[in-house]
Formats: structure tokens, C-alpha cells, sequence
């Protein structure tokens, strides 16, 4: 039975974090319990209203990759059952499908983004400067192109309400030191390149995505947070998908497209969403969990 959670309360425990859609709580030996609410962000604002089941379509997904990338990058996962770290009187159901139960790590101050197709904040730096990130690519490539080969294009981690920025390679040296952000470079190509073969087997072609990593104790950088998901990705149906046009996706863009409709200047406090656009949503969220893990 779906639940809808905008915010989560769970008495006894010590939230430490609120971000766009995750509430996060510290648990003893180093632990972390993670749950995804129903909250909607667009434009870096969270909506008022939310998705009903959205976060558990999430944790789903997100647990699904985890397991079938494991053995491309370790990740946060611990495998502890999260209702079994509820405080007593907390009803089990409205966040056994929604939490995990995650290893503390020490974040990884970049959102580490792979790109495969030409969209979004990238199309229109490629427009004015021919570039992605600062980097130069050939003339001629459509809206929605494939590009020649995935990039790596990160952006810094901006605080809730605030917007990401696109930076450069030699900003996150300079953020992060070389060798760390070689791994994060390669990690994320990795798992995109993993990713976007067995998506594209399904009908669902991954235009680009968002990770974030950080690093344990002994210092191996795992993937944390959620990966592949409709929040943190963009999917496009294979048999729409044309270049030279922006395609339907499984994605929260079809909310974005909604927004760019209204007078809205993209800061909080964001507009209320009609019911069609609710229900659009979660149903679009539904067919990429349905088409991905079957």
C-alpha cells in the first residue's frame, strides 16, 4: 500500500540533515538512517506539494542499482533492516520502503554528472560557447544529440534553495586534490557507462544522471545518496527519442515543463502543483521503476 510522507518525525532520533527529499538521522557505530519523503524539488526549489509513494519509488530504485553496481563501486548500503532501527510507536509501514540504513561517510563536496546526450544546462552552454563544462566539442550537434562520448561534468553542491553551478575539471582539483577527483571522474563514467547499456536493453535511454560520493574511513569512495533514479537522472523513452528535440521523459521534467509554463522566477517559495500534474508525475516515476527492474 503506498504512504505519502512530506516530512518525516521520528522522536528519539537526531535529524542532522533535511535536504530537497531525504531526511537523514544519526544512528550509533557510525550509521546513518536515510528517508526519502514524497518532497518534489525543481529548479533547486521544493514544491508544496507531494508526490504520494514518490520516495519509496526512489529508495526501490535507488536499492535496485545499488545492488546491480556493487561490484563497479562500493556504496553506502550496510544491509541493516531499517524498521529495526525505529523508535518504538512509529508505524513500520510508512517508512519500511522509504529508509535505509546507511555507512557515515565523509561527503565528497562535488555533484559528480555523466552525460551522454546534449540537454538541459549543457545544450545551452554548448549554444553560446560550443562547450560542456569548458569542454570544447565538435560543431553540429543537435538538441538532444548523443555526444561522441559520455562526459564527465560536474557542478558544485549547492546548499537547499540555492542553484547548482556547472564547474570545470581543474575547479574540482582544486576543490577536491587530483587523485580524488580523477576517482570520482572515472567512478562516475563507470557506472554510467554500466548503467546506460542495461537501461537501453529495457527502452530507456539515460541522457545523463547525478551522483555523489564520499569516503569511508579507510578511504574508499562509495556512492551514496541515491543513483539512477528519475530525481537524479534523465530518461528518455528509446522509441520517441529524435535528435533535434527535447523528448518525453520518465523524469521530473515533465514538472519542470509544467513550471516553465507559469510566471514564476524559480525561487521559493515554489507554485502548487494541479492534480494531473501530481498524478502525471507519479505515474511516469511508476513506468521507469516498472521498465528498469521488472
Amino acid at each position: 500500500m503506498t504512504t505519502t510522507l512530506s516530512e518525516s518525525n521520528l522522536p528519539g532520533l537526531n535529524r542532522i540533515h533535511r535536504g530537497k527529499v531525504r531526511d537523514v538521522y544519526a544512528l550509533p557505530d557510525q550509521r546513518l538512517l536515510m528517508v526519502a519523503t514524497d518532497r518534489l524539488s525543481a529548479f533547486d526549489v521544493i514544491l508544496p506539494d507531494p508526490i504520494p509513494g514518490k520516495g519509496e519509488i526512489l529508495t526501490q530504485m535507488s536499492n535496485f542499482w545499488f545492488a546491480r553496481t556493487e561490484s563497479v563501486c562500493a556504496n553506502h548500503l550496510t544491509g541493516i533492516d531499517p524498521v529495526s532501527v525505529l523508535p518504538a510507536g512509529v508505524d513500520p509501514a510508512l517508512y519500511a520502503h522509504r529508509s535505509v540504513v546507511a555507512r557515515r561517510l565523509k561527503p565528497v563536496p562535488v555533484e559528480a554528472i555523466a552525460r551522454g546526450y546534449l540537454i538541459g544546462s549543457g545544450w545551452k552552454e554548448y549554444q553560446a560557447l560550443g562547450s560542456v563544462c569548458g569542454i570544447d566539442l565538435p560543431a553540429g550537434i543537435p538538441m538532444a544529440g548523443e555526444l561522441p562520448q559520455p562526459l564527465f561534468t560536474p557542478s558544485t553542491k549547492a546548499a537547499v534553495g540555492d542553484h547548482d553551478e556547472n564547474i570545470g575539471f581543474d575547479r574540482v582539483v582544486e576543490l577536491i586534490g587530483a587523485d580524488l577527483a580523477e576517482r570520482v571522474r572515472a567512478a562516475t563514467l563507470t557506472l554510467y557507462a554500466h548503467a546506460r547499456r542495461y537501461a537501453a536493453a529495457r527502452g530507456i535511454l539515460i541522457a545523463d544522471t547525478k551522483f555523489e560520493f564520499g569516503l569511508d574511513e579507510d578511504g574508499t569512495l562509495r556512492v551514496m545518496d541515491e543513483i539512477l533514479t528519475p530525481d537524479s537522472s534523465r530518461f528518455w523513452p528509446a522509441a520517441e527519442w529524435s535528435p533535434g528535440r527535447n523528448p518525453p521523459s520518465f523524469d521530473k521534467q515533465y514538472v519542470r515543463d509544467y513550471l516553465e509554463t507559469l510566471d514564476w522566477n524559480k525561487t521559493a517559495p515554489g507554485p502548487s502543483l494541479p492534480a494531473e500534474i501530481i498524478e502525471g508525475t507519479r505515474a511516469k516515476y511508476e513506468e521507469a521503476l516498472r521498465l528498469l527492474t521488472a
